[in-house]
């Protein structure tokens, strides 16, 4: 494979997590140390809108060293500004798709990797199509990113294990705080998670210290009211305070989702419907029925960029792929996706390996049945063993003002 010379853009996409950034600061590596190949590294602020608009900084001038990096690597969210646009079929609509070239050839951008989740990976696919076709050389690389963990062709996704370490700390304590009193009561604790129940899986991990909740519902399995309501009297016959995690997505053997109706059915530009209040549509349900106390918690945005407890396998893994993904397009890849591929539970290890970015959009990683109980209401062993090492480790961020602090560009 020849050697290609140029400029590289890198950018964010979809929703924000703990660990984009330390994906970015790995990219940022990677390209800082191929400068004899890659000249200017780029950052497209709110990924491909961004790029349209040209609204590029020059990363190369605005990191100053390693103490931005770490400070990147442990700063939530994304740095670079993030974006939902949906790219159309670069077989029916070319225009846009003519005026992403038409900045690559402005800017002699060579290397474009754009770090994100299901519906980035879309538009991988869909921009590697079209260059495919056309006269102009530049090698797109999709880096993995979504705290759903519902990416196929990864063993897990970064942004996933620092949700999950959140998740599992916060059903903990709330675990905690309601078995200190002694009225009847349900707690309905509602997590990210539409089309997969992966984040969820994580309220499981107390358990392994006995502080677990008593029921974990996951979109995989249709959901039964009938059912949720005599687990919960067989529940509250044995101990006064039920706590229940559950997914966003939960559906209804019907094929609708528990919280559809707290949007009155509106969707994003990518169709997906928005979900919000399936904790609460389930809390009323309670009341209305078992008419003892019931509250309900969605633990909403701080699940995703809760970076003062993200897990160090997490940003140690992001920072790795970031880097892999220059390695991998030096080396000539394109049109694919870099991810993890686990090779041993115990001890833990996983190699980086690419994967074609058209087997990857538009496709879901469901939790495999091996992670469910039979019952469908709890997770077995299997899954305990894979969510266990990937919250393993504590990130020490620098501290100004009492709190954590941030890079801002």
């Amino acid at each position: 494979m020849a050697i290609l010379y140029g400029n590289a853009v890198v950018g964010q996409s979809g929703g924000p997590s703990s660990a984009i950034n330390a994906t970015l600061s790995g990219v940022i590596r990677g390209c800082l140390a191929a400068n004899d190949t890659i000249g200017t590294l780029y950052g497209m602020q709110n990924g491909l809108e961004g790029l349209l608009a040209e609204r590029l900084v020059n990363l190369r001038e605005r990191i100053k060293g390693e103490d931005d990096l770490r400070c990147l690597e442990t700063t939530p969210a994304a740095a670079l500004g993030s974006c939902r646009l949906k790219l159309p079929n670069p077989l029916k609509e070319r225009s846009i798709f003519d005026k992403v070239r038409a900045v690559f050839e402005k800017y002699n951008i060579r290397y474009f990797f754009y770090i994100g989740g299901n519906d980035s990976m879309d538009a991988v696919a869909k921009l590697t199509a079209y260059f495919r076709e056309v006269e102009y050389e530049v090698r797109i690389i999709g880096v993995p990113k979504t705290i759903d963990n519902d990416l196929v062709g990864t063993d897990h996704a970064p942004g996933f294990p620092s949700a999950a370490k959140y998740v599992a700390t916060t059903v903990k304590e709330i675990v905690r705080d309601c078995a200190v009193y002694t009225v009847p009561a349900v707690t309905v604790i509602e997590i990210m998670g539409r089309d997969a129940g992966w984040l969820a899986t994580a309220a499981a991990l107390p358990s392994l210290t006995g502080g677990g909740p008593d029921y974990i519902f996951l979109p995989e399995r249709p959901f039964s009211p009938s059912t949720f309501l005599e687990l919960l009297r067989k529940a509250l016959a044995t101990h006064p305070t039920v706590v229940v995690a559950v997914s966003e997505g939960c559906l209804f053997e019907n094929g609708h989702y528990v919280g559809e109706g707290q949007q009155n059915g509106l969707s994003d530009v990518f169709g997906h419907r928005y979900l919000s209040g399936t904790g609460k549509v389930l809390e009323m349900l309670v009341k209305q029925e078992l008419k003892c106390k019931a509250r309900s918690i969605e633990l909403s945005l701080p699940q995703r960029c809760a970076a003062h407890i993200a897990s160090l396998t997490d940003i140690r893994e992001s920072v790795a792929i970031g880097r892999c993904a220059v390695k991998e397009a030096l080396a000539g890849a394109y049109g694919c996706m870099v991810g993890f591929k686990r090779t041993s539970n115990s001890p833990y290890t996983v190699e980086i390996v690419t994967v074609p970015v058209d087997t990857v959009a538009n496709e879901v990683r469901f939790v495999p049945s091996s992670f469910i109980n039979e019952a469908g209401n709890g997770v077995t062993e299997e899954c305990i063993a894979y969510l266990r090492p990937l919250i393993e480790g504590e990130v020490k961020p620098v501290y100004e003002y009492g709190m954590p602090k941030h890079f801002v560009l």
